[in-house]
């Protein structure tokens, strides 16, 4: 790579990454709001197109696997993922509805869908996002520069202000990463547990699903105070 040209990339970078920083409350509140539907059994589809179908597929394989501490898993479904499902659904009814349809088999209400985009244009997204909004769901959008009408036809949008695609990329991992680092600090917190899909807490209190199996993952593989329990008759 020419010196000049990888100093330039840089720079552009780091000028982007500056006026990013606005950006913290949002993903902080997408992070919350996040922890508390899917601990109540909601479900999280994200898609994307090219590069950000492969930051799509990060964000579900964090959610489904762990960022950094061991937790529960949660539902998260990258769209683009099913290449059969895909590819059939481009054949049969055109490009536009690859993502739309799947949103109307898998989407329910109370479900989060996350499109990533760097024009905020592209037309399969906008069909889903609208498919979305038909089926109840909340739609939130990454984009690039602002407006756009991904932005515009989302319930809540954070849009990178930077010229070049790759530097929106870029800068779409970072909100990913911190969206899942608000995230897992929500299930800590316990916020994950007895609340609706909507976020509102459950009216009698008690801890929901994620609540319970964030306790029980904290003591497995542990030894009880009492030493070690004798296995039961039958048992190895």
């Amino acid at each position: 790579m020419n010196t000049a040209t990888g100093s330039t990339h840089c720079d552009d970078l780091a000028k982007a990454l500056e006026a990013f920083r606005e950006h913290a409350p949002l993903l902080e509140r997408w992070g919350t709001a996040l922890a508390r539907r899917l601990g109540s059994g909601a479900r999280l589809l994200v898609a994307g197109n090219g590069g950000s179908a492969a930051q799509a597929q990060h964000l579900t394989a964090e959610l489904v696997g762990r960022y950094r501490e061991d937790r529960p898993p949660f539902s998260a479904l990258a769209l683009h993922a099913d290449t059969s499902s895909t590819t059939a659904i481009a054949n049969d009814y055109g490009v536009q509805e690859v993502f739309a349809r799947q949103t109307a088999a898998h989407g329910r209400p109370g479900d989060v869908l996350l499109l990533l985009s760097t024009s905020g244009a592209s037309a399969n997204l906008l069909s889903a996002a609208d498919r979305a909004h038909r089926l109840g769901m909340t739609v939130w959008a990454l984009t690039g520069r602002s407006p756009n009408p991904l932005q515009l036809g989302a319930d809540d949008a954070l849009c990178v202000d930077a010229p070049l695609a790759a530097t929106v990329q870029e800068l779409h991992l970072v909100a990913v990463h911190m969206l899942c680092e608000t995230f897992d600090r929500a299930v800590e917190r316990g916020e994950a547990g007895g609340a609706g899909a909507d976020g509102t807490p459950a009216a009698d209190g008690r801890p929901g699903v994620a609540g319970r199996l964030v306790g029980r993952a904290r003591t497995v593989g542990r030894t009880p105070p009492d030493g070690p329990v004798a296995p039961r008759k039958g048992q190895a």
